[in-house]
Order: structure tokens, then C-alpha cells, then sequence
């Protein structure tokens, strides 16, 4: 029998926390765990973990990417938004990540080592006055 033909043994689990969740939900839910088999099918699409940290003045951003050449990682922010795009021999990263406040996109700083990524912005007022 090949790797390939085993029936996962996780599955039964994900498909039961699938159905639990959009039980408890309600019916505009609709949970799908993606559970990766341990398959290797050549270049992938991976999911990549992130932490968001809020300070006053400043939200940032630190993602684990590992084995991407910094040369290899394009990032761009429109002040609401951050994406980050990384390729690596085998695997490949998109990743959309919402930021939890309006920040100055020309203020980010980036340092990428041993595969952690951080970006720091500046918070942006979300307020203006109005002269009369």
C-alpha cells in the first residue's frame, strides 16, 4: 500500500470540530478546517503564522517564514492591509494580513533573520481636526 492510499487518521477528528462549530454557529457558518495529510505534492501554497502586536504607537507585525531568501520576500501596505509574498524551494507564501489599525505605510521598518520576519509601522490618527 502506498503513503498516498491510508486513509488519514485526523480526518474523522477535523470533520467532527467541522461540524460542531457550524452546529454551535449557526447556519451562515460554514467551518472548514484545510488539514494537510503530510503529502508532499511539489510546490505548495502554505499558510503562514503570524503575531500582531499593539503599542500605542506603533502595531507590529512577526511572521515565521522559514527557508525564503530575504531576496525572496516582497511586502507591500497600503495602510490597512499588509501583503507578504515569500518563495522558497519548495513552497511558496501569500499571505493577506489585516491590520488592527490605520498605520503609516511609509514608516515600515523590516528585518528578516533565521526566518522571523518583522515589520514595524507607525499608527496613524484616526482622527483629523477641521478648521472652520
Amino acid at each position: 500500500m502506498r503513503d498516498d492510499d491510508r486513509d488519514d487518521p485526523f480526518d474523522e477528528f477535523f470533520n467532527e470540530i467541522e461540524r460542531m462549530m457550524n452546529e454551535m454557529m449557526g447556519p451562515e457558518a460554514n467551518f472548514n478546517f484545510e488539514h494537510n495529510s503530510g503529502h508532499n505534492t511539489g510546490e505548495s501554497e502554505t499558510d503562514i503564522h503570524f503575531d500582531l502586536h499593539e503599542h500605542d504607537e506603533e502595531i507590529r507585525v512577526i511572521a515565521d517564514i522559514p527557508g525564503v531568501d530575504k531576496d525572496a520576500i516582497g511586502l507591500q501596505c497600503d495602510g490597512e492591509m499588509l501583503h507578504l509574498d515569500a518563495n522558497a524551494s519548495d513552497r511558496q507564501y501569500n499571505e493577506r494580513i489585516s491590520l488592527p489599525g490605520r498605520v503609516d505605510e511609509h514608516s515600515a521598518d523590516a528585518t528578516y533573520n533565521n526566518g522571523v520576519l518583522e515589520v514595524v509601522f507607525e499608527r496613524v490618527d484616526e482622527s483629523t481636526s477641521i478648521d472652520v
